[in-house]
């Protein structure tokens, strides 16, 4: 059985993003991209919402190829250039998702079978990066087997919590990490069945 992870940065105040839906103000350092490469290295697929798969689209193709970009980023732009990836969404077309020809569209109302398939396929991790409303959704369904929450050392203030809270998710601690240089707190948790507990 292959595990769904959900790895994602947030602000020490709980925000996923900030004001107005802006994701560079979270407290993104060198420890957020050295994370990310070894979670890809671990996965063979990339599950992704519409708006996530489109930012990341349109910025990491050409990074594997520009001598400019840090060696760590080349190396994430490589993974998730050479990744299959999984994208959930009603709107999204198949010729929308060059130069990613290896990305496959899950209708909404598929998605919940459609990744309990991927799970039961042999392969490493199933990875999910940003997305937030999917994995919500799958979490509040009990398909993800690992939270993985890099929280960084600022506060935005204002912009959508980590949670939606709809239902309730009990969550188990399973690891810790800090890197040298980074202000990050990496923070794993196993998704547990049923209600958090009091």
């Amino acid at each position: 059985m292959r595990k769904l992870i959900v790895c994602n940065i947030m602000s020490l105040d709980g925000r996923y993003e900030g004001p107005g839906g802006d994701v560079m103000a979270l407290p993104f350092d060198v420890g957020f991209d050295e994370y990310n490469a070894e979670r890809l290295r671990a996965a063979s697929t990339l599950l992704l919402g519409r708006k996530s798969f489109e930012l990341f689209k349109s910025y990491w193709p050409p990074i594997a190829d520009d001598p400019d970009s840090p060696p760590v980023e080349r190396e994430i732009s490589r993974l998730n250039n050479a990744i299959d990836k999984v994208v959930v969404s009603d709107t999204l077309r198949p010729e929308q998702t060059a130069p990613w020809d290896n990305t496959t569209i899950v209708r909404r109302a598929d998605a919940h079978r459609r990744v309990a398939d991927l799970k039961s396929e042999p392969g490493g991790d199933i990875l999910v990066f940003g997305s937030h409303t999917l994995w919500n959704d799958l979490l509040s369904a009990g398909l993800v087997d690992e939270l993985h929450l890099m929280i960084g050392a600022g506060v935005v203030g204002d912009g959508t919590p980590i949670f939606d809270g709809k239902p309730a998710s009990s969550l188990r601690l399973v690891g810790t990490r800090t890197w040298h240089g980074s202000s990050l707190l990496l923070a794993q948790y196993a998704a547990l069945p049923g209600p958090s507990s009091r």
